[in-house]
């Protein structure tokens, strides 16, 4: 049987290694991916951590990694819109016997060597793309494109805010800008985010810990407040101060993560002016389709999302950097 490396978590506490385990091969309807470079998320930390619960389909063991981008090595029975060689990006999730499944969650993902998808959750990329940028766009890209076109409906010439200019909020910042919201505003306490995100293309970039911090977000954004607000942090600070900037009709959507409950503390206000707290996770297959084609096109920059490059063996030194937020990242690589 042939062997690879791939970064295993073992449920019920039993750690996170990167170790031998077979090379799947592809069934009917499937195609056999030679991994060329995958993104670490913050859910991957988390998960290894035990703030969230892999569930495998069979066994006590999955392959991590929702990110994934590579070259078609096989392909299974009856596929015929791919070929060997092909480069590609994979989406997020899939279905896998009619049951949605996600990569790196409940199915095997991509921080291995080699991988299967469905041949319907593979798409193309056009030349030019670099894997290590393509392999982003399913989750740190396509999760704020969702959240802002399909979550918050964001027009052009909105005001807008962003809480968290993180793996996920800095690619908000250059999508809000990319659609037409204006101003955009980015709120981080730390200083090379904020600094980050000015570059990036946010119009104003706000300490939330500033005692100013109100009137500062009203100038920049008028007196009536944001048209839409994306926590992307998870914190329930962050959630208050973004609560309480929307203008009348404003769309607050939560996209961090936390077991921390969300109370609305001004119930009048909130209903008076019509206002929405929209929860959100993931993106649309077609997502993905679209920012592959609007990344080909030099429509959207994601050259410098790429934080760092570490080999698939030293996965665990990848966290581990994360989880400190060494050097501030956007995203670190695995390319085996």
């Amino acid at each position: 049987m042939e062997t690879m490396l791939a970064g295993r978590l073992t449920t019920g506490g039993g750690g996170f290694a990167v170790e031998e385990a077979p090379v799947p091969e592809p069934g009917p309807g499937q195609v056999l991916i030679r991994v060329r470079a995958a993104g670490v998320c913050l859910s991957d930390v988390h998960l290894i951590q035990g703030i969230l619960e892999p569930q495998p389909l069979s066994g006590n063991k999955v392959t991590l990694g929702h990110e994934t981008a590579g070259e078609v090595k096989a392909l299974g029975d009856g596929v015929t819109s791919l070929a060997v060689g092909d480069p590609v990006v994979l989406q997020a999730g899939e279905l896998r016997d009619g049951t949605p499944c996600t990569r790196g969650v409940n199915i095997d993902g991509g921080w291995a060597e080699y991988t299967v998808a469905a041949a319907d959750a593979v798409v193309p990329l056009p030349p030019g793309i670099p894997f290590e940028q393509a392999c982003i766009i399913p989750d740190a890209v396509s999760t704020p494109w969702a959240a802002i076109t399909s979550g918050a409906n964001v027009r052009p010439a909105e005001a807008v805010a962003v809480w968290g200019v993180g793996g996920l909020g800095a690619h908000a910042v250059q999508l809000l800008r990319m659609v037409g919201a204006c101003p955009v505003v980015a709120v981080d306490p730390l200083p090379a985010a904020r600094e980050r995100a000015l570059r990036l293309g946010a119009d104003v970039a706000l300490d939330p810990a500033d005692p100013d911090f109100a009137t500062l977000l009203r100038d920049a954004a008028g007196a009536g407040g944001v048209a839409a607000a994306f926590d992307f942090a998870g914190v329930p600070a962050a959630r208050d101060q973004a609560l309480a900037a929307l203008a009348e009709h404003g769309r607050l959507v939560l996209v961090g993560l936390t077991d921390q409950p969300f109370t609305i503390q001004n119930n009048l206000w909130f209903c008076r002016f019509r206002q929405q707290v929209l929860g959100h996770y993931g993106s649309r297959s077609e997502d993905l389709v679209d920012l592959v084609r609007l990344t080909g096109m030099r429509r959207l920059d994601l050259s410098g999302s790429v934080s760092g490059i570490h080999p698939l063996a030293e996965a665990a030194q990848a966290v581990d950097a994360l989880e400190r937020k060494e050097g501030n990242p956007i995203r670190l690589i695995l390319r085996p």
